[in-house]
């Protein structure tokens, strides 16, 4: 059996992992590609997966050869994100979880590469889920995430922010990701992380994870020291 290490505070990725929002992603950008004659397929979804939207805009422009500048991929897919983060769900599992930490009193923290303005739009509706974290760290925004994952920045950040008195150690978080940079930016803060990859994602590209599940609703708590989930 895995040695996993009791945990007493939560960091959670939001896109793919507690919002169905990378499907949305991958139809704009194929919105933005398909007149170029391409389709957002193959490595280099995995590679923008969890990454600022920047990093993902030029990566796009990268290797597809697109004969568009930065600014008006930009613009194409700040419009086309008006349009289509009309209606996000909540993925399975999440919103159990989330409420279940909060009333055992464990504290809980967004950790988004989502700029603020990204972040209002696809939770407009989900505020309730939301305004459950103490806090929230969106890395597109936020001046003190200077790289972006996999970078550990964000969570290091995230975890500072729980307390200025009593600093909370790396080694007290656990991480929730969906994404191979995000897992790379957990480990590489010293901190373990759950997987909850996409099903389409390259079991190699699963390795560095603590644990992998198939979906939130698989989380057992009380495996890294939290409050199992009550058998009502």
């Amino acid at each position: 059996m895995a040695n996993y290490k009791n945990v007493t505070h939560c960091l959670f990725d939001m896109d793919g992992l507690l919002i169905d929002s990378e499907s949305v992603y991958k139809t704009i950008y194929n919105k933005i590609i398909s007149k170029f004659g391409h389709n957002y397929e193959g490595e280099v979804v995995f590679q923008v997966l969890g990454r600022p939207e920047a990093v993902g805009i030029n990566l796009i422009i990268d290797y597809f050869k697109l004969p568009l500048s930065f600014e008006e991929v930009q613009l194409k897919y700040h419009q086309f994100q008006e349009e289509l983060f009309v209606e996000v769900r909540v993925m399975p599992g999440a919103e159990r979880l989330l409420r279940h930490l909060v009333k055992h009193n464990i504290p809980i923290a967004l950790a988004t590469s989502s700029s603020e303005k990204s972040y209002e739009l696809k939770t407009r509706k989900l505020k309730p889920v939301f305004e459950l974290f103490h806090h929230r760290v969106l890395g597109g925004s936020d001046p003190d995430v200077k790289h972006g994952k996999p970078a550990p920045d964000i969570f290091l950040v995230a975890a500072s922010r729980f307390s200025d008195s009593n600093p909370v150690q790396p080694s007290q978080c656990l991480v929730f990701e969906d994404a191979p940079n995000g897992v790379e930016a957990a480990v590489s803060a010293g901190m373990q992380v759950v997987m909850v990859p996409d099903s389409n994602l390259p079991k190699e590209l699963t390795k560095r994870a603590t644990m992998v599940l198939n979906s939130l609703e698989e989380f057992k708590p009380e495996l890294f020291g939290l409050p199992p989930f009550s058998q009502e």
